[in-house]
């Protein structure tokens, strides 16, 4: 680049002393002369460097979520074409290629969104790269990871050294089982093959952490890679290594060491501190301190800087990851700035580890959704099964209870835990189709009998609606789980030998359906039949006949007070629950954790996770209930209450764009 006006006509003039002697002729209207900075091949050059268009810049800003492999691949495509502007770019962009490898299902999740958007962050504000002055020495600074390598090029400017390009790459399986020292070596072999046009005839200091790698040449034992290594860069290269501490490659801050660069830089852009010339504190060494009350740091108004605190004394193993009380006051021993509370809670909030892995201690969520009471009798019937009953290897352990949602009638059937859903379907229809008819619904739990093809094809044919509950929510059918406590207290309180329980059943079922229900205020017999059955206490009463229109008007008044009576009574039981429930919305799209109390998870009890995902709601069944997305290898209904569910809240901090860098 030549530094003068004056130079830069010469240089034209040999330029076109040259076209002239070899007879070529350019166009007019594609040059342009004497410009402080031109485009090309998508880089702006000018005196200052090189650095990327602005028009790539707003494509990287107006660049959508990849949905798909294609589309990931064109991202990476144009990443690719810029990479010497990226430090660290295998490591950035780690998550996304691995989407790329054979057999490998595209699935987005945090590491590919974290990587995502730090690339673009990254590029909306890359740094400008000197043009290479083949005059001036070049300084190489490697290093090297567990799966990467990565080296930039510099020369020394009048303000320092200034970066040329950046290079990183991952390494190969068989590179990721090399010695430390070796992977570092061939970081550097990579570093001068990549730059072979700036570092071959020129003076070259190789500057690494890695001190035994300046004896190199003196090491008696060379193993024949170390040999083929050396051979390459003396034959073709002048250069030394030294391990005198170089600058650091990657622009990103470490949790565990906060340079004083960040709050200088932080000072400088904080209008606080740039107007106010007046301000109650003390400085030293660039930082400032409070003078009155503690000897706590004063932050600026930096949001990577501040959140980068927060992590300290939060996210570390000495911190233990309390709630925003704990953390807050760790906090204030050391540092202070406006809105700390604000900037605490919302980091805390959104802390990963915490949504997972910490119970929560809130109440339940979801109010109560009574359902609606039928019309007529066995109209809407409930059905359950109560397992674990005693019994001889060849009697029944299990009972079938099954019933009707308005007048609150119940039978009980006695059958095996093995039945199948063929004999449920005939145990049913010989219990209650048979005396009621056909139900318009029935409400279940999600057992395998009530869920297989079998018996939901069957009812399909009667034209009956089934409906299951949520999974691991039983209160779904809460009036059978109700009623079935109510039968196994009969059980117990009217047979000594309860292995006999059988044999007493249909004395129970008739007890049951001649006491009054609490809701009703009728036996569930008057409701059904208009009167209520003899029983020994009446054997001798005589019986009186009503008027045929009295009684079928008396039943009606009945069953229209059962039903006024229902509706009351879940309006009291809705009043009474939802005093200890809260009120959410949940909408379809929205990331929510699960809990995982009722999943099989391969950890000890006390020591897995609180709750697992986050899962995507891909449709709101009810207002209480969640269809979710899961895994294809979970084994689970993914129909869950709210009340198992939390809201996931992302982590939009910056500190988690540079997660993946550090």
């Amino acid at each position: 680049m030549p530094k003068t006006r004056e130079q830069h006509l010469k240089d034209l003039e040999a330029v076109f002393q040259r076209l002239q002697q070899r007879r070529l002729i350019t166009k007019g209207s594609k040059c342009e002369f004497l410009k402080q900075e031109l485009e090309f091949l998508g880089h702006v050059i000018s005196t200052e460097g090189i650095r990327i268009d602005p028009k790539k810049l707003r494509a990287i800003q107006e660049w959508k979520l990849p949905t798909n492999l294609q589309q990931l691949q064109s991202f990476l495509g144009f990443v690719n074409y810029v990479r010497r502007f990226i430090p660290n770019m295998a490591g950035l962009t780690g998550p996304l290629t691995d989407l790329l490898q054979k057999g490998t299902f595209y699935e987005w999740g945090e590491k590919q969104q974290a990587a995502f958007e730090a690339l673009k962050n990254l590029l909306m504000s890359p740094p400008v790269l000197r043009i290479a002055d083949p005059e001036r020495p070049f300084e190489v600074i490697t290093d090297a990871s567990d799966i990467a390598i990565g080296a930039v090029v510099m020369q020394a400017f009048g303000n320092g050294l200034q970066p040329i390009a950046y290079e990183s790459r991952k390494m190969q399986s068989a590179e990721r089982n090399y010695p430390v020292h070796d992977k570092e070596m061939l970081a550097i072999v990579h570093a001068f093959k990549i730059w072979r046009c700036y570092l071959a005839g020129a003076d070259v200091t190789v500057r690494t952490d890695h001190k035994s790698l300046q004896y190199l040449r003196a090491q008696p034992n060379l193993n024949p890679r170390q040999i083929r290594w050396l051979d390459y860069l003396e034959s073709n290269f002048t250069y030394k290594i030294t391990s005198k501490k170089a600058p650091t490659i990657l622009p990103t801050p470490s949790p565990d060491h906060l340079p004083n660069g960040l709050f200088t830089h932080g000072y400088s852009t904080d209008p606080f501190f740039v107007n106010d010339g007046h301000l109650p504190i003390t400085t030293r060494k660039g930082v400032y301190y409070l003078r009155s009350g503690t000897d706590g740091i004063w932050v600026p108004s930096y949001r990577l800087l501040r959140e980068l605190l927060i992590q300290e004394v939060h996210d570390s193993n000495l911190s233990g990851h309390f709630g925003v009380d704990k953390t807050l006051k760790a906090l204030q021993q050391f540092y202070y700035w406006p809105d700390m509370v604000t900037d605490v809670q919302r980091y805390v909030a959104a802390c990963p580890i915490c949504q997972r892995m910490k119970s929560s201690h809130q109440r339940p969520t979801g109010l109560l959704q009574p359902l609606e009471p039928p019309q007529r009798p066995w109209q809407h019937v409930t059905m359950d099964f109560v397992t674990g009953l005693p019994a001889e290897p060849s009697e029944n352990d299990t009972v079938l209870v099954v019933v009707d949602r308005l007048t609150k009638m119940a039978h009980f059937a006695p059958c095996r835990t093995t039945i199948t859903a063929e004999e449920t379907a005939r145990l049913f229809i010989s219990n209650v189709v048979c005396l009621h008819g056909i139900p318009a619904a029935i409400i279940s739990d999600r057992d395998p009998k009530f869920t297989s093809k079998f018996w939901q094809d069957t009812w399909a044919r009667y034209g009956t609606r089934l409906q299951f509950s949520s999974a691991y929510h039983p209160q779904t059918d809460g009036q059978t789980e109700r009623t079935n406590q109510t039968m196994e207290q009969l059980i117990r309180t009217n047979r000594p030998d309860w292995k006999k329980w059988e044999d007493v059943l249909p004395m129970l079922e008739f007890s049951y359906n001649n006491a009054p229900s609490a809701t009703t205020n009728h036996s569930p017999f008057y409701l059904n039949y208009g009167m209520d059955p003899t029983v020994p206490v009446s054997t001798n009463v005589e019986s009186q006949v009503p008027r045929s229109q009295q009684f079928v008007e008396e039943l009606q008044i009945a069953r229209d007070k059962a039903v006024e009576l229902i509706h009351k009574a879940n309006a009291t039981a809705r009043r009474y629950a939802d005093l200890h429930r809260r009120d959410i919305t949940m909408t379809t799209g929205q990331l929510v954790l699960l809990d995982t109390k009722n999943l099989r998870l391969p950890l000890p009890t006390k020591l897995r996770p609180c709750f697992s995902g986050p899962f995507k709601i891909m449709k709101m069944v009810t207002p209480v209930t969640a269809q979710l997305r899961l895994p294809d290898d979970w084994r689970i209904h993914n129909k869950f209450h709210v009340s198992l569910l939390r809201p996931f809240v992302p982590d939009t901090s910056d500190i988690a764009r540079q997660r993946l860098a550090w």
